[in-house]
């Protein structure tokens, strides 16, 4: 009997097995530059939040101090506005 030759199917296999192993190769060599790539996320994410709370709080404190009709609030938002200018 003699050899068949390999179907379409069996080809097919066998390139998808071709191409996992490189993958593989590849995910393993690459392991350091994944976890760089994750660090600069989380670095730019940090500071992305630090940035926003920080102009969102700046904003509503100056909304505050402008905020002289009500006696309660505007005082308040003063004394923050001073405690903040002192330090």
């Amino acid at each position: 009997m003699e050899p068949q030759a390999p179907s379409d199917l069996e080809r097919e296999i066998a390139a998808l097995r071709e191409q996992a192993g490189r993958l593989t190769a590849r995910l393993g060599e690459s392991v350091f530059r994944s976890m760089g790539r994750s660090f600069l996320k989380g670095v730019a994410f940090g500071l992305g939040s630090f940035l926003g709370a920080t102009l969102v709080v700046s904003a509503l404190l100056y909304s505050l101090t402008s905020i002289d009709f009500i006696p309660i609030i505007g005082d308040w938002a003063v004394q923050i506005a001073e405690r903040i200018q002192k330090r």
